[in-house]
C-alpha cells in the first residue's frame, strides 16, 4: 500500500486524522481543526472517513441527510452531499452502522478515490477523519492522504497503539514524516509525550527502514473542562468558548499545520 504524493498543484492538502486507539478526541480535533483553519481564511471541508462508526455528526449537530455512503453507491451527486458546518466549514458525512464497510470493496475504494479526486479543486484543506487503530479500512483511507496527523493522549495504552500505528504506517505505507497532537495533557506533557514516541521509533522501528521516521510535534491540547461542556452541548468549542485554553492551543495547532 502506497501513499499519494503531495502534489500542492493539484489543489486541496488532504490530512488524514488517526489515532491508535478510540476515545483520545480525534474527532473533536478533527472538526475544530476544520475550524481553526477556515478562520485562518482557509478552505476546508472535513470527511468523516470513519466509514460504518460515523459520528462526526453527533460532534457537529449536523444530522446526516445524504451522506458518503450514499455517494460512493451512485444514488447521489457528491455536491448532493456537502454540507455547510458550523465555523466556515463544509462537512461530508459518513453512515453509521454500515456493516458493508468492515471491510471495502474494488468498487468502493475507486469510488473513494475518485470523490477525493473530485473534492481536490474546491478545497485549501480536506481533513479525513478516519477510524481509530489498523484495519484495512482505515490504512486504506489514510493511504489516500498526503500527510498524516496522529492524535494521542498521555495515556499508556494510547501511546502503546499510537506507536504501533506508526510503525504500520511507516512500514506498509513508507511514510517518514508523521504528525503528532497530544490530547488531553499537563502543561509541557506533548512534547515529553512526542519525545518519548520519538525514541522508541528510533531504537525499533527506524533501523529496519531505509530512511528514517520523524514525528513533528504540532502542539498539545490542555485538560480543560470547557471541552467536555462542548462536546455534551454538541458544539463547536472555537465557536462556543474561543477564549477557551483548548481553544487557543487548537489555533495555534492550525497555524502550525498550514506552516
Amino acid at each position: 500500500m502506497t501513499a499519494i504524493p503531495s502534489s500542492e498543484a493539484r489543489g486541496a492538502r488532504i490530512t488524514a486524522i488517526t489515532s491508535g486507539k478510540g476515545g483520545v478526541g480525534k474527532t473533536f480535533v478533527s472538526a475544530n481543526l476544520a475550524a481553526a483553519l477556515a478562520r485562518q481564511g482557509q478552505r476546508v471541508l472535513v470527511l468523516d472517513a470513519d466509514l460504518g462508526l460515523a459520528n462526526l455528526d453527533v460532534v457537529l449537530n449536523l444530522p446526516p441527510r445524504v451522506t458518503l455512503h450514499d455517494v460512493l453507491t451512485g444514488k447521489r451527486e457528491l455536491r448532493d452531499a456537502i454540507v455547510a458546518g458550523p465555523g466556515g466549514i463544509s462537512v461530508l458525512l459518513a453512515g453509521s452502522g454500515m456493516v458493508e464497510y468492515s471491510r471495502l470493496t474494488t468498487e468502493v475504494r475507486d469510488e473513494l478515490v475518485r470523490v477525493l479526486a473530485e473534492l481536490r479543486p474546491m478545497y485549501d484543506q480536506v481533513l479525513l477523519d478516519t477510524g481509530a487503530g489498523i484495519s484495512d479500512v482505515v490504512l486504506y483511507t489514510v493511504s489516500l492522504a498526503d500527510q498524516v496527523l496522529v492524535v494521542v493522549t498521555p495515556e499508556p495504552t494510547a501511546l502503546t497503539d499510537a506507536y504501533a500505528t506508526i510503525k504500520v504506517l511507516a512500514t506498509t505505507q513508507g511514510r517518514r514524516a508523521i504528525r503528532l497532537v497530544v490530547n488531553q495533557a499537563k502543561r509541557g506533557e506533548g512534547r515529553a509525550v512526542c519525545q518519548q514516541l520519538q525514541q522508541v521509533i528510533d531504537r525499533y522501528v527506524n533501523p529496519t527502514l531505509d530512511g528514517p521516521v520523524r514525528l513533528e510535534f504540532l502542539g498539545e491540547l490542555p485538560l480543560d473542562p470547557a471541552v467536555r461542556e462542548c462536546v455534551s452541548r454538541r458544539t463547536l468549542l472555537l465557536e462556543a468558548q474561543p477564549g477557551a485554553p483548548a481553544a487557543t492551543a487548537m489555533v495555534d495547532v492550525a497555524t502550525r499545520v498550514l506552516r
